[in-house]
């Protein structure tokens, strides 16, 4: 069985019977028939598909809002950005998909040579708890417009918010087996993989999780895309506007209660502005409310899970006895739920796992730089490359050292990183390879055909 269970309270929603491996064939099976069809379906009217999946989202936003809030404990007010933020990516796709997918000509000695954009079939996608509604929506509407089928194997805490999405797809009219939930655990990922029907698999998740998953597409030689973790890095440099970069890089620390691959997570300051920045920052900490998520008044819920808040606490611990000192949180509250406070390191140096390791919630490890050089050199010192950010009122500078220096995906300037459905989004190192969003992520899992005419 699979359970549910509300991180505020700790009671079970809901428990859901795992399915069978014949049920997993049979989808499969099923699937590939939908996309012989679906495939030859012109894109106006996989377009008009789309659209009314965003005006079904639109109508039950509401509904699919507290959904997500009670599964994983997202504040109900990001959640219901959550849902806004999949309209726009439906309504971006519509809009730009027609571009994106048309054939390019490219002149050669042939009478005609051009570049077509074909679809591969069904495309596997495991994907995370955090974003459960965004995760799954900016893999699959780019997919289906493309002529590719979906199948999603979500997180088992989610699996209320996996199935609602299936039936989202289903009442927008889109045929039945062209979007399928996988109610599975991640043992039974490997066979879904290796099903000779299924033609590619995207990840987003932990880096142990995606290394497996590309370890098993790469054995029978099937694309993968993964988004996997980060230390995201934000510079704050000596002529930096101190006060919005200590409200942004908050806003970023504790977003989705700090459970975002994207999120800040080491802030490197020049000892010039450390000790300022410091106080502005921790005053900033200190004036968001955790609590119920349903009370629109509170900042931050709870971890999605007690197993994480309980290492999150591990992490911290760890932290401070390899020196860090606790300015503010670092402790279990007690009473019900998956509660972790706003928490602020300082004393951090490149040797502390508050500095090598992804923390996974609302902690935040201040480092101190000697001076513009070092702080780059710390904020490039990490296994990881999803994103990364830099401060500075000199804009030419800023824009410089985002794309020349700092090594990541998306590198931002006085501003907090996030993804945008007209950006491509993803990272390198061991935050994975490949893009979504944007063009580059709609030709991520197509056949890019050249086509030759003599």
């Amino acid at each position: 069985m699979i359970y549910s269970i509300d991180p505020t309270t700790e009671e079970p929603l809901a428990e859901y019977e795992e399915y069978s491996e014949n049920k997993i064939i049979n989808l499969i099976e099923n699937a590939e028939i939908a996309f012989l069809r679906y495939r030859n379906t012109p894109l106006s009217q996989r377009t008009q598909l789309m659209l009314q999946v965003a005006s079904v989202l639109e109508k039950r936003k509401e509904e699919f809002s507290k959904l997500m809030t009670l599964e994983m404990g997202k504040p109900i007010v990001q959640s219901r950005a959550e849902i806004d933020k999949c309209i726009w990516l439906c309504n971006y796709y519509c809009e730009n998909a027609e571009h994106f997918l048309a054939d390019e000509i490219i002149p050669t000695d042939a009478r005609k040579s051009f570049v077509s954009f074909q679809p591969l079939g069904i495309i596997l996608a495991v994907m995370p708890w955090n974003f459960p509604f965004w995760q799954v929506f900016r893999f699959a509407v780019p997919n289906l417009l493309a002529g590719n089928v979906c199948l999603l194997k979500h997180s088992s805490n989610v699996s209320g918010t996996a199935l609602a999405i299936e039936k989202i797809f289903h009442d927008a009219g889109f045929e039945q087996h062209l979007f399928h939930t996988l109610l599975i655990s991640s043992s039974k990922v490997k066979q879904v993989i290796e099903h000779p029907l299924v033609k590619a698999v995207t990840i987003t998740g932990s880096t142990p999780a995606g290394k497996s998953v590309a370890s098993i597409a790469g054995n029978v030689l099937k694309k993968s895309v993964l988004e996997l973790g980060g230390s995201d890095p934000y510079v704050i440099l000596q002529d930096a506007d101190l006060e919005l970069a200590a409200k942004t890089c908050v806003a970023s620390r504790l977003i989705n209660g700090g459970q975002s691959c994207i999120a800040a997570k080491r802030f490197i300051i020049v000892e010039e502005v450390y000790e300022q920045f410091k106080d502005l920052f921790v005053e900033e900490m200190k004036s968001k409310k955790m609590g119920n998520p349903f009370d629109e008044s509170n900042h931050i819920g709870p971890q999605a899970r007690i197993d994480l808040r309980d290492e999150l606490q591990t992490q911290v611990d760890k932290s401070a006895a390899q020196g860090a000192q606790i300015l503010l949180g670092g402790f279990l509250p007690e009473g019900k739920g998956a509660f972790y406070p706003p928490t602020v390191l300082t004393d951090v140096d490149e040797h502390n796992i508050a500095f090598t390791e992804e923390i996974f919630g609302p902690v935040a490890p201040l480092i101190k730089a000697n001076n513009e050089e070092d702080a780059i050199r710390l904020a490039n010192k990490t296994v990881f490359g999803l994103g990364a950010a830099v401060f500075t009122k000199d804009l030419e500078k800023g824009e410089r050292i985002a794309k020349e220096k700092l090594l990541a995906g998306s590198c931002f300037v006085n501003s907090f990183v996030k993804s945008d459905p007209r950006l491509p989004f993803g990272g390198i190192n061991q935050s994975g390879y490949g893009r979504e969003l944007g063009l580059f992520g709609i030709r991520e899992f197509v056949n890019i055909k050249t086509i030759y005419v003599s």
